[in-house]
C-alpha cells in the first residue's frame, strides 16, 4: 500500500485538503478530489493543453504536475474565472461572442492560457496570441474565433483597468 501525503491548496478561493498518493497528478486532484471537472485531461503528457489551469499566477499543465508539488499553492480553474455573481471573465465572454469554441474540450485550457497571459501582456499582437496558443490543440475551430476572442478580451481588460 502506498504512503499517503497530506496536501492543501486554495482553489478558486476555497481551501482544499486531502491525504493522497504521491503520484496523483494535479489534474486528477482537481477533478476527482475537488470535483472541479472544467479542467480536462486529454493527452496526459502536457502536449494538448486541455488541463491548463493557473497555479500561483502562471499557466500550468496540471497533467504533468503532481498534486504534492502544488501543496500550498493558489490555483484558479476555469470555474474560478467567472465572478461569484456569474458574470463571465472577459476571456470567457469573448469566447462566446466570437465563437471561439465548438466541442468545448479544449476551451477551458485555452481560456486559462489566455487569461494568465493577458495578466502579463495586456496588449498582445495577433502573432503573439497565435504563438501563445500554439501549445493548445483545438481540433474543431480552426483557431480564428479563438484569436479574435483573445484580442477582444485583451481590449476589454485594458478598458476596465
Amino acid at each position: 500500500m502506498s504512503e499517503l501525503h497530506a496536501v492543501g491548496m486554495t482553489i478558486n478561493g476555497q481551501s482544499y485538503r486531502a491525504d493522497i498518493e504521491a503520484r496523483m497528478t494535479l489534474a486528477d486532484f482537481v477533478r476527482h478530489v475537488c470535483g472541479l471537472t472544467g479542467t480536462h485531461v486529454g493527452c496526459e503528457h502536457g502536449v494538448c493543453g486541455a488541463c491548463t489551469l493557473i497555479a500561483d499566477g502562471r499557466a500550468t499543465r496540471s497533467c504533468t504536475m503532481y498534486a504534492v508539488q502544488a501543496h500550498g499553492s493558489v490555483l484558479t480553474t476555469v470555474e474560478g474565472l467567472a465572478q461569484p455573481d456569474g458574470t463571465l471573465h472577459p476571456v470567457q465572454q469573448a469566447f462566446t461572442d466570437f465563437n471561439g469554441l465548438q466541442c468545448g474540450f479544449c476551451t477551458s485550457g485555452m481560456q486559462m492560457t489566455i487569461a494568465a497571459y493577458l495578466e502579463e501582456n495586456p496588449s498582445p499582437t495577433e502573432r503573439e496570441i497565435r504563438e501563445l496558443i500554439s501549445g493548445n490543440i483545438c481540433r474543431c475551430t480552426g483557431y480564428q474565433g479563438i484569436v479574435r476572442a483573445a484580442l477582444d478580451a485583451a481590449q476589454k481588460l485594458r478598458e476596465s483597468r
